[in-house]
């Protein structure tokens, strides 16, 4: 099994923004930005949520929104405010947003089938 990673650029309400190398995360739920990231683009906590680590570990993150920007499309999207040590990952929420899944064969994202129902 391999990695994915994508550029994006994301921006925050006063119209800052900066390129980030994320970690397309089809298993992560919410998208995840550095500290250096949402601090540098001024985005503020909206509400705290506790998150479960893949080994059962729970933590407790900031919440936020932002303006993201990827090659395939663009949006608003909620992500978390990441810590010391924390890394970028692109998250399902944003990938379907932006009509987006991760082919895990080639390891690319492209646009996902829309249903309506």
């Amino acid at each position: 099994m391999g990695l994915t990673h994508i550029k994006g650029r994301v921006k925050g309400s006063r119209g800052k923004h900066v390129v980030v190398n994320f970690l397309v995360d089809s298993g992560a739920t919410y998208t995840l930005l550095t500290e250096r990231a949402w601090k540098a683009i001024g985005l503020r906590p909206k509400r705290k949520v506790e998150f479960t680590l893949a080994d059962g570990t729970p933590i407790m993150r900031y919440v936020s929104e932002c303006f993201i920007s990827l090659p395939q499309g663009e949006g608003h999207t909620p992500v978390i405010l990441g810590e010391a040590g924390d890394e970028p990952l692109l998250g399902v929420i944003t990938l379907e947003e932006l009509g987006l899944t991760l082919n895990p064969f080639n390891r690319t994202l492209q646009p996902m089938r829309a249903l309506l129902m």
